[in-house]
């Protein structure tokens, strides 16, 4: 019997606001346990929330980004349900008037077609506190820090049919809110957390089968290893005729496998009503047009033009708009620069190499845009060889880069070797050194160009025209 698996992801998307979802608490990361509460967080009785307008916006970003429908009037409601991180007793959400509808994302998986994976709905939320288990030997202990602070929630429709489509999913949400500023998009520290709505069902048949929801996977990496084990899991309960139940079930990375948490509740279980507290939000036409008008330039724009006005290869592309700071950079550079290619080079392999190096974002690299157009233009007008650009001039720019590229390749005596009599010398110094590779060469391995070359490159110190060196090699071999 053959399976489909039919899948729904649900993503927490923690907003980077300076204060809380309701009250006026700090959101800042890594600061003692329950250091950053108030009572309104605690839900002290007597104590009234009230709406944080900049994670409204942020909201209304990231469904205009996935072609949402922004709804006009928003109302929240209470989630009721009794857990020690919840501090109220209660959550306040959106139930039947979610602040975004429909809207879609374009997915590329490895190992499928392109395809647009539908929304459900992306709705405003608080954050729980958190649950530690780690700290005491007998206890759980609760960090309410977490608690109140800003969260959108991205409802998929179960459209998801692979592990490795529900990684180009995840993939694709993290770009966006770090795209959009609205999000770090970091899994390891919670600020993006995904819930995967897991079933299968006989290939061809229409209805679906009992979910399971998977809880607690921390990186994309282990979204896409807890989806292909439940789905092997669920195969196996099938076909030794064993019930698959509904339930919520917890992801352990060290082995790679689920494990049941509980019994999964349905909309009943909350007993959602309105939150009598709050106002409703009114988001208006032209303040969805004044929000987007802020909004930067989203990566699937940047993937048309850089590989149509630039002519770009589509993986050259992709890797480019992956981070925003390098697609932008890349812009900087080009504005100033016309060989696009080799910019998107020195984007993609030199400068992301040393930022690897140093621990660095491409939002703090150092070198002007001005200074890398710089570099290029000297290869390409061949006063430096491209060797001597990135292994001396480059290093040189990183430690001063205030200092002019055209100065420094004076400063520093780099500038490429066009004496022919200079380096005829060193070839005949070199064929003369490797006479059994001179004679296997005039024997037909003509692979070993490359030795000769790279010799005559070695002693100039890296300084010898390209051309003029090959010229002058194929000349002395044919006179030997």
């Amino acid at each position: 019997m053959e399976f489909e698996a039919v899948i729904g992801l649900e993503i927490h998307i923690q907003l980077q606001t300076r204060s809380k979802a309701f009250s006026s608490d700090s959101t800042e990361y890594g600061a003692m346990p329950n250091t950053q509460v108030s009572p309104i967080s605690l839900g002290h009785p007597g104590t009234l929330p009230k709406h944080n307008i900049q994670a409204i916006e942020k909201a209304v970003k990231m469904g205009l980004a996935l072609d949402c429908s922004i709804t006009e009037v928003n109302r929240y409601a209470r989630k009721n349900y009794f857990y020690a991180d919840l501090p109220k007793g209660y959550q306040i959400t959106q139930f039947d008037t979610p602040l975004c509808v429909g809207g879609h994302v374009p997915i590329k998986p490895k190992d499928g077609e392109p395809k647009q994976v539908r929304l459900i709905r992306i709705h405003m939320e608080e954050d729980t506190g958190k649950s530690m288990h780690d700290q005491d030997l007998y206890d759980t202990l609760v960090d309410y820090n977490r608690a109140g602070t800003p969260l959108i929630e991205v409802v998929s429709e179960p459209d998801i049919r692979t592990g490795e489509e529900a990684y180009a999913f995840v993939t694709e949400i993290r770009r966006l809110v770090r795209y959009l500023d609205i999000c770090d998009g970091n899994m390891e520290e919670g600020s993006l957390r995904c819930d995967a709505n897991i079933s299968i069902r006989p290939k061809g048949q229409k209805e679906f089968g009992t979910k399971v929801e998977v809880k607690n996977m921390n990186s994309i990496s282990n979204v896409k290893r807890a989806i292909d084990f439940e789905i092997e899991r669920q195969k196996e309960c099938i076909l030794s005729g064993q019930a698959i139940i509904q339930e919520t079930r917890g992801f352990n990375g060290l082995n790679g496998s689920t494990f049941s948490m509980r019994k999964k509740e349905s909309n009943n279980d909350y007993r959602y009503f309105p939150e009598p507290d709050l106002p409703p939000v009114l988001m208006t036409q032209s303040e969805v047009e004044r929000i987007r008008q802020e909004m930067p330039e989203l990566p699937g724009a940047l993937f048309k033009r850089f590989t149509n006005d630039y002519g770009l290869s589509e993986y050259d592309a992709s890797v480019l708009i992956d981070d925003k700071h390098s697609a932008f950079y890349f812009e900087a550079v080009c504005r100033q620069q016309n060989n696009y290619k080799a910019v998107a080079n020195w984007v993609t392999v030199p400068v992301r190499g040393y930022l690897n190096e140093q621990a660095l974002g491409m939002e703090d690299f150092p070198l002007p845009a001005e200074s890398l157009a710089e570099l290029i233009a000297l290869v390409d007008e061949g006063i430096i060889s491209h060797s001597i650009a990135s292994q001396k001039l480059f290093p040189a720019l990183l430690k001063n880069p205030k200092a002019s590229a055209r100065g420094l390749v004076e400063s520093l005596n780099l500038a490429t070797n066009t004496d022919s009599s200079e380096i005829e010398g060193i070839v005949k110094d070199v064929l003369a050194q490797f006479p059994d590779k001179v004679q296997a060469y005039q024997s037909g391995k003509t692979g070993l160009m490359g030795l000769f070359v790279g010799e005559v490159m070695k002693r100039s110190g890296g300084k010898a025209d390209p051309k003029i060196t090959n010229q002058l090699l194929q000349k002395a071999l044919q006179s030997l």
